[in-house]
């Protein structure tokens, strides 16, 4: 197997990635990928799989070309400027580095705004990519209708989808929860949106009194009740945006995209469900427990995970569901006093906690302890989270 094979086969190989990241862009494919939480993560790898592959590709090329001499070499590195199809891959490739690489963890987690800006850029890349491919002479028909596809998808995505996507609402209500918590109410212009409990929606404000955010979007999970006319989103002080929302105020107008997300399977297989949840990860848990009243028995347990009593914002309302939905218990935990969520603390108030259909949302640390402990546990099947943490 020679050099020069294994460098073209790169190449195929990381346009491949790279179109299909583009294709996979498109958010309205979530629900046959899991969720868009997974479609993201795997929309995440394709990218880093071609930024490396299309990197190793010129290399690899000129590694072989040195075997011949090292002109040679240097003319693969550095192509004459008439060799066009050379110079739009190398441009493709530039491209890429400059709305991939920032994503790395090298380069530390990027802003949000500027994470969403820089990937504009992609259109580009697959522009360049494909047309490098066509003009190297091989299935470029092939390249050309793949290409085709990606560009749409990006297309679609990036311009068409925030304007046919999107709908207005007004707020019609803010709670003040706890200190930099907040939940919103709001009404969707026209008719109520169709949603499952643990679903999420975009949500762009237009306020001007903003001090920020204003024209962002930003996933919120909805904590309303799916049977409910009006939405409701819990939002936490992380950022200059949300922040900001803390001081929203009735009649603010705002979009709306989705329903997104495949938190709590659909139907339910009914069998016996675990809940762990910590910090702002109780909304998709509120949202169905919210659901619950009036409704058959279940069977649930619902671990509540908090620094202490201050923090567990929404217990109450918790436990009010507890007293009035039969089978549906409420476990409180206080990392102030228990110290880390573990197997003795849920196996003495949840005995087959490992037996049960598990599902896992709040801080990266909490779901990576959870899924320890459940590992460990022989926990009979795979646990469910969502943590937002796509990029």
């Amino acid at each position: 197997m020679t050099l020069s094979f294994l460098g073209r086969e790169a190449g195929v190989a990381g346009l491949s990635c790279l179109l299909l990241a583009a294709l996979l862009s498109v958010r309205a494919l979530d629900s046959r990928l899991g969720g868009l939480s997974r479609l993201w993560k795997v929309h995440h790898l394709l990218g880093a799989a071609a930024f490396l592959l299309l990197m190793a590709h010129p290399l690899l090329l000129s590694f072989d070309a040195a075997r011949v001499s090292l002109p040679a070499a240097a003319r693969v590195l550095f192509p004459p400027f008439a060799e066009t199809s050379a110079w739009m891959g190398w441009l493709a490739l530039a491209v890429m580095a400059g709305f991939l690489a920032p994503t790395f963890r090298f380069f530390g987690r990027p802003e949000y705004q500027r994470w969403k800006a820089l990937h504009a850029l992609s259109g580009g890349a697959v522009v360049l990519g494909t047309a490098h491919a066509v003009a190297s002479g091989s299935n470029g028909a092939a390249w050309l209708a793949f290409g085709g596809l990606a560009f749409g998808a990006f297309a679609w995505q990036g311009f068409a989808a925030p304007r046919l996507a999107r709908r207005g609402c007004t707020v019609v209500r803010v709670e003040a929860i706890g200190t930099g918590i907040v939940e919103l109410t709001l009404k969707p212009d026209g008719s109520p949106l169709s949603y499952r409990a643990g679903q999420f929606i975009y949500l762009t404000p237009l306020s001007a009194e903003l001090e920020a955010g204003r024209g962002e979007e930003h996933p919120f999970t909805l904590s309303s009740a799916p049977a409910e006319t009006r939405l409701r989103v819990v939002i936490k002080d992380l950022g200059d945006a949300t922040r900001a929302l803390q001081s929203a105020k009735t009649g603010m107008r705002a979009l709306i995209e989705g329903p997104y997300g495949a938190f709590f399977p659909t139907p339910s297989s009914g069998a016996p469900e675990l809940w762990i949840s910590g910090g702002i990860g109780v909304t998709p848990f509120l949202s169905r427990a919210r659901s619950l009243r009036g409704g058959p028995p279940v069977d649930i347990h619902m671990f509540y995970c908090a620094h202490d009593d201050s923090k567990a914002h929404f217990s109450g309302e918790l436990a009010a569901v507890a007293a009035n939905v039969p089978g549906f218990r409420l476990t409180r935990h206080f990392f102030s006093r228990e110290g880390p969520l573990n197997a003795a603390f849920l196996a003495a108030r949840c005995p087959n906690f490992a037996e049960r259909e598990a599902f896992i949302c709040g801080p990266p640390g909490l779901i990576a302890v959870a899924r320890t402990v459940l590992s460990r546990a022989g926990a009979s099947s795979g646990a469910r989270s969502e943590d937002f943490n796509w990029l």
